[in-house]
């Protein structure tokens, strides 16, 4: 679905764009399935293993696997997009009814960043060592990458995969902050990456409630925060980022790959055996580079 040119306007005015129903349920499905039956498989050998008491087979999507992290938290480790790795989540990262959206603020010439998630948001209590990195603080995605892209448009898509509502935690975003470049941010422990307080534009921030459907394309400038979840559910999501092909994703050394192009069809990338082989490749070189993600310092205590 392409944006009209009153959406487009949203965009460039707001600087964010929340499309009700911009997919439909059965275009996120497959990857919904996919890791419901990892967690499967998982929770079998688990069980097996005598570190779960019983297999919660009968429980929903959104609550089984808090349930087996209250008891055993391995699975929440292995669930990130570059770590599972899954068919249908490859397939989605070039889903046509996305790329057409994101097609009319980018241009034709469509490139996946590297920088992808799929969040699973535990209760708040159930993460390990007590914090939980998909409970991100105030920042902007432009500050998330290295100085190689700041000059260059990166979009953000952000969608659910299951409820998303302010008692899990769903986003909040200070809208119209772009266009003035990158705010300084600064590393605080237990956090991660934080606009420093001074930076922090004194505005209202906006709460987005979102359904699984629904999409949300924001600039790289916005700030914006995701809380942590005080439901007794997981709260599912993915954000992506993609640009225009031929430009530094802020992240070198893990894999890029093209999504959509008009001038040149085949260098999109359709196998996923070699989006699979490129991620192993990523990972184990960003670790024997000890591989600096973000660009900032530990906050001065």
């Amino acid at each position: 679905m392409a944006l009209t040119q009153d959406q487009i306007r949203q965009f460039e005015k707001e600087g964010y764009l929340l499309i009700s129903g911009g997919l439909e349920v059965s275009n996120l499905d497959p990857i919904v399935d996919e890791y419901r039956d990892f967690i499967d498989q998982r929770a079998s050998s688990l069980y097996a293993a005598g570190k779960i008491s019983e297999l919660y087979e009968k429980e929903p999507f959104n609550r089984r696997l808090a349930l087996i992290c209250s008891e055993n938290r391995e699975i929440y480790s292995e669930l990130d997009i570059m770590y599972f790795r899954g068919k249908a989540s490859f397939e989605f990262l070039r889903n046509e009814h996305m790329m057409d959206m994101v097609e009319s603020l980018i241009g034709p010439e469509i490139t996946c960043s590297p920088i992808q998630h799929t969040r699973a948001k535990l209760p708040e209590g159930l993460t390990p060592e007590g914090s939980d990195r998909h409970v991100a603080p105030w920042h902007q995605d432009a500050g998330v990458t290295w100085a190689e892209a700041d000059p260059y448009f990166i979009l953000t898509v952000w969608l659910p995969l299951s409820s998303a509502v302010p008692e899990n935690g769903c986003l909040q975003i200070i809208p119209r902050t772009h266009g003035t470049g990158l705010m300084q941010h600064h590393i605080e422990p237990g956090l991660g990456t934080v606009i420093v307080e001074h930076e922090m534009p004194d505005v209202e921030a906006l709460t987005l409630p979102m359904e699984i459907g629904d999409v949300l394309l924001m600039h790289k400038e916005i700030p914006h925060r995701s809380t942590s979840n005080e439901s007794e559910t997981v709260r599912w999501s993915m954000d992506l980022r993609y640009q225009k092909t031929g430009t530094p994703t802020g992240r070198p050394f893990y894999p890029d790959f093209v999504t959509r192009s008009r001038d040149n069809p085949s260098s999109v990338l359709t196998d996923y055996e070699e989006w699979n082989r490129l991620w192993v490749e990523g990972l184990d070189k960003g670790q024997r580079m000890q591989a600096k993600p973000h660009r900032w310092e530990p906050a001065k205590s």
